[in-house]
């Protein structure tokens, strides 16, 4: 049985991390996104960061599972088998599934339309760059289904 490149899973996994520290910094979106929220920093840092960020780790991991047998498979070696595929990809799945299930969830949460977007756009731009990751680094025999 052929096995994906873990490398490249562990690091598409620590994508949502590193994209996470630069796109919520308060020069960037951090501080619409704590306003959007009614927080402030000292209420960030009341939660368990070991928590928060091994939970985060796991669950990263897991979508990045999904993403490597949804994006890099079977038959699509070749031009088909780049960053840039696998970017695109990642783009249809975060506009198709991670934003409408974060707005879902920020609707019932009475998040307003600065949070709901400041979040959806975080995960349309991780999960394009984790889906290009994982397909740029994972390469299998055109006749053998991945995993």
């Amino acid at each position: 049985m052929l096995q994906p490149n873990w490398l490249a899973i562990l690091i598409a996994a620590l994508i949502p991390m590193i994209v996470g520290f630069i796109y919520y910094h308060k020069s960037l979106f951090g501080k619409a996104w704590m306003n959007s929220l009614g927080m402030t920093e000292e209420d960030l840092k009341k939660g368990n960061m070991a928590v928060i960020f091994g939970v985060s780790l796991l669950m990263s991991f897991l979508l990045s599972m999904f993403l490597l047998g949804n994006v890099d498979g079977a038959l699509k070696e070749g031009s088909f088998d780049s960053f840039k595929h696998g970017a695109f990809h990642g783009t249809l799945i975060g506009i198709m599934v991670a934003m409408p299930v974060s707005v879902i969830n920020g609707l019932f949460e009475r998040r307003n339309f600065k949070n709901l977007m400041i979040n959806s756009l975080y995960w349309i731009i991780t999960i394009a760059l984790m889906a290009g990751t994982i397909d740029a680094l994972n390469h299998w025999p055109n006749d053998q289904p991945p995993m």
